[in-house]
């Protein structure tokens, strides 16, 4: 039993650093333009996600907590959209945390992890098929899928 009856969207409000670079970011990792943008907030409307997201300025006076939120994920298709949206974020200049990987430990991901410009974690992920749940390794480490960036 669900404690909300039909639910038609989801809805998140979060405080931003700097709310122009914190739209920009959130355009080019929705694909959306908001649908309002105000002095103080940014309106996102998603509708393939059924998702309405609020950028809110930090005009409390009080610091933001990034560790409190743990992150954002967005599941996509498969390993090649997770591939494809590294190539996105990097080509765009998102800060990088993880590269495309795929993860054994826990739930099986295939995963790419990034930071928003106030330092909020963004996991874009997609689930592992039957194939590659059978592909896992015995010492169960991560598997990058691009690689390595030359330092």
């Amino acid at each position: 039993m669900t404690m909300i009856v039909s639910p038609e969207e989801f809805h998140i409000s979060i405080r931003v650093a700097d709310l122009a670079e914190s739209t920009k970011f959130y355009t080019a990792f929705l694909g959306v333009e908001p649908k309002d943008r105000m002095p103080r907030f940014s309106t996102f409307l998603v509708p393939s996600l059924k998702l309405n997201l609020v950028l809110l300025v930090n005009d409390s006076g009080k610091p933001l907590d990034t560790y409190s939120l743990y992150h954002i994920g967005l599941g996509v298709r498969d390993k090649a959209a997770v591939i494809e949206s590294f190539s996105r974020a990097r080509a765009a200049g998102a800060h990088i945390v993880k590269p495309p990987r795929t993860t054994w430990r826990g739930t099986p991901l295939h995963e790419l992890w990034l930071r928003d410009p106030t330092g909020y974690g963004i996991e874009v992920y997609a689930r592992l098929n039957l194939e590659e749940l059978s592909a896992m390794p015995l010492d169960m480490e991560p598997t990058y899928l691009v690689p390595a960036e030359p330092t």
